[in-house]
C-alpha cells in the first residue's frame, strides 16, 4: 500500500518531537522549534497535533497498545502462568519502548486526565490484578505493585546497561521479590539465617529433605562445571554483567556464582 503523505509528515513530526524532548525536555520545547527542525510551519504541526500534549499522547500510544495486548493474552491463562507472562512481557515491552519511556518519564503526567491517562491507570490496575491473583489480600497486592515497578523503573535509571543484561537483572529481582525461596538461595557466601536453630541446615523434615534443601529454589544446580566457572569469571572480569545477570544466564543462585568468582 502506498504511504499517505499525511501519515509520513505525522511520523516525521513525532520523531522530531521525540528528539527535541530528549534534548531539551518537554517544557522547554515549543511547537515552533519542532516546525523549524522539519522546515515546516507551526500551522502544519497544529494540523496533525492541535496541542503539544497531543504529541505526548501519540508517543505513549504504541507502548499502551503493546501493554494492552500483553494483558489480553495473560488473562486467558492459569493464574501462575498469567503472573509470569505479565512480568516477563512487561519487561520486554518496556525495553522495546526504552527511548520514549526514558524521555517521557518526567513528563508523563502532562498527558493529562483524558483517555490516555485513564488507559494508563487501567493497564496498571489490570497488571496488578493478574500478578496478585484472585482473592489477593493487601500484602499480595502491595507485592504486585512493587513487582510492576521492578519491571519498569530500572529501564529509566540504568540507561547505559544493555537490554540483555538489564532484562536478566530485572527478572531476577522480581523473582526474589515474589519467591522467598529464591532470596534464601541467593544469600552471600557464609551468611547464616538467624531464624534457623543450630544444625537446621542438616536437619531433615518429614519428607527427608533438609531445611536448607527445602528452602533452595527448585531446579537450580548447586555447583558449576569447569567450563561454566570459566564463563562466569570471564563475564565478571569483562565488567559487562552483574552477578545477578551471570546467575540468571547460568541458571544458578548468586551465592553459587560468588563462590566461584575468585580462583582458589
Amino acid at each position: 500500500m502506498t504511504a499517505d503523505p499525511g501519515d509520513d509528515t505525522r511520523t516525521r513530526i513525532l520523531r522530531a518531537a521525540l528528539d527535541l524532548f530528549a534534548e531539551h525536555g518537554y517544557q522547554r520545547t515549543s511547537l515552533r522549534q519542532i516546525a523549524e527542525r522539519l522546515r515546516l510551519t507551526k500551522a502544519a504541526i497544529l494540523y496533525h497535533f492541535p496541542a503539544k500534549e497531543h504529541l505526548l499522547s501519540a508517543l505513549v500510544e504504541p507502548l499502551l497498545v503493546d501493554l494492552e495486548a500483553l494483558l489480553d493474552t495473560a488473562r486467558t491463562q492459569p493464574v501462575e502462568q498469567a503472573r509470569w507472562t505479565v512480568l516477563e512481557g512487561w519487561v520486554d515491552v518496556m525495553l522495546a519502548h526504552r527511548r520514549p519511556l526514558g524521555m517521557l518519564f518526567h513528563d508523563i503526567a502532562l498527558v493529562g486526565r483524558g483517555d490516555t491517562y485513564h488507559r494508563l491507570m487501567e493497564v496498571a490496575m489490570r497488571a496488578n490484578d493478574l500478578i496478585a491473583g484472585p482473592d489477593a489480600g493487601r500484602r499480595e497486592r502491595v507485592l504486585a505493585t512493587q513487582a510492576v515497578a521492578a519491571c519498569s523503573d530500572p529501564i529509566v535509571f540504568f540507561v547505559d546497561v544493555s537490554d540483555e543484561v538489564l532484562r536478566a537483572d530485572m527478572l531476577d529481582g522480581v523473582r526474589r521479590l515474589l519467591t522467598p525461596a529464591a532470596a534464601d538461595a541467593a544469600d552471600p557466601p557464609g551468611a547464616a539465617d538467624a531464624a534457623d536453630p543450630p544444625g537446621a541446615a542438616n536437619a531433615a523434615g518429614p519428607s527427608g529433605a533438609s531445611t536448607a534443601d527445602r528452602r533452595r529454589r527448585p531446579g537450580r544446580p548447586r555447583a558449576l562445571g569447569r567450563e561454566q566457572v570459566e564463563t562466569a569469571r570471564r563475564m565478571h572480569a569483562a565488567g559487562t554483567h552483574s552477578v545477578d545477570a551471570i546467575a540468571a544466564a547460568l541458571g544458578v543462585s548468586r551465592a553459587t556464582v560468588y563462590r566461584h568468582l575468585d580462583p582458589e
